[in-house]
């Protein structure tokens, strides 16, 4: 079996790094927030050439309090993409305000900023881009957008560790920029946790008091925060697992891009590198004609696949309210019934790379 994912292979060969990592988290017994918080938060925020990073619980709580932290809230509009994880409106939601989405861009799957002039409105308090399968969002038309509107800039960068725009580091391009480190991720924790990253201090002071219940020291509460720290555990083991990072995605690349090679001219359209971006392959995503087909034929020959993402936001169910039925948004519902994920991570080898290409040409050439 091709797995899509194989974290065992990567818990084995960090076992060592990872026990010593937790030991120390289990001498000091600080579990929650405390110096191996502050630890990852320096190098994260380093990494990501940001001023500040926070730690949270999740993903979806960055997401949740960079907009909190935005001033966004009830009645308020924000703008973002229907092709992604339910995380990126769910967040928008939380805090009152409406998630409005406009289409995508059909090369790269992201956000198309010429959307956005018809879908802004005297509400639209913020810009909330996806940077999908680890390709970088186009932050220069974004930001210009912003600066001629008074809008914040938040960078879902839930898939993109790593990840640059004109060599400059996501998580440093907006506002604030929102991380998961759901285990399967180019930095994953075992287990839940997040983080925002900000170049202003000021901003970051206020995530740190939303994270722990809107204090300002302990039991004085300034604001109206919520339950959302990382715990020290998760936190030590990010900080092993970063020193891999870019060793990983530069193998992930090189995997994409041997994927290319062995895929071009199959019939299948293939991700693509916009200029000016580095993209860190999250996801190696094709389109394909009668997708879930092709995945039914890969995995009878013991190759796992995914959909990222089979449905777009806006024809959720819970998202009816919005009243954007089939049709609203073309390019993203025809990219939802096309779009599969072929094996990709830090263990894949070439030999394997090369098995699920063959297999992908094999379906294709039968359609």
């Amino acid at each position: 079996m091709i797995r899509f994912t194989n974290l065992e292979a990567q818990v084995k060969n960090l076992r060592d790094e990872i026990r010593a990592a937790l030991d120390r988290v289990l001498e000091s017994a600080q579990f929650v927030l405390g110096p191996e918080v502050e630890t990852f938060e320096s190098q994260f925020a380093a990494f990501c050439q940001a001023g500040a990073a926070v730690g949270v619980n999740s993903g979806t709580s960055a997401l949740e309090l960079a907009l909190q932290a935005a001033g966004v809230g009830e009645g308020d509009e924000v703008i973002t993409v229907p092709n992604t994880f339910i995380a990126t409106a769910a967040a928008i939601t939380r805090v009152g305000a409406r998630p409005v989405f406009v289409d995508v861009d059909p090369r790269t799957h992201l956000l198309d900023p010429a959307g956005l002039d018809a879908a802004r409105s005297p509400h639209t308090r913020a810009l909330l881009p996806v940077h999908l399968y680890g390709h970088p969002a186009d932050m220069d038309a974004l930001w210009a957008f912003a600066r001629e509107h008074d809008l914040a800039v938040i960078e879902d960068a839930a898939q993109a560790h790593g990840a640059r725009y004109r060599d400059r580091p996501v998580g440093s391009l907006g506002d604030f920029g929102c991380f998961s480190f759901y285990p399967s991720k180019n930095l994953g924790a075992y287990g839940e946790a997040g983080a925002i990253t900000t170049r202003d201090e000021a901003r970051a002071r206020v995530l740190r008091r939303l994270r722990d219940w809107g204090a300002e020291e302990k039991f004085h509460h300034v604001e109206r925060g919520s339950n959302a720290r990382m715990d020290a555990l998760q936190a030590a083991i990010l900080g092993v697992k970063l020193r891999h990072l870019e060793a990983w995605n530069a193998h992930r690349r090189e995997c994409a891009h041997l994927y290319d090679r062995l895929l071009e001219g199959s019939g299948a359209g293939l991700p693509v590198e916009a200029p000016g971006a580095h993209h860190v392959y999250h996801l190696y995503v094709v389109r394909v004609p009668d997708r879930d087909a092709v995945a039914e034929e890969l995995l009878a020959q013991g190759i796992e696949t995914r959909v990222h993402y089979p449905r777009p936001l806006h024809l959720q169910p819970c998202y009816a309210e919005l009243g954007l039925g089939p049709g609203a948004l073309p390019v993203a519902e025809r990219l939802c019934g096309e779009v599969l994920s072929l094996p990709l991570h830090a263990e894949l080898s070439t030999e394997q790379v090369e098995t699920v290409a063959a297999a992908l040409r094999a379906a294709l050439a039968r359609r």
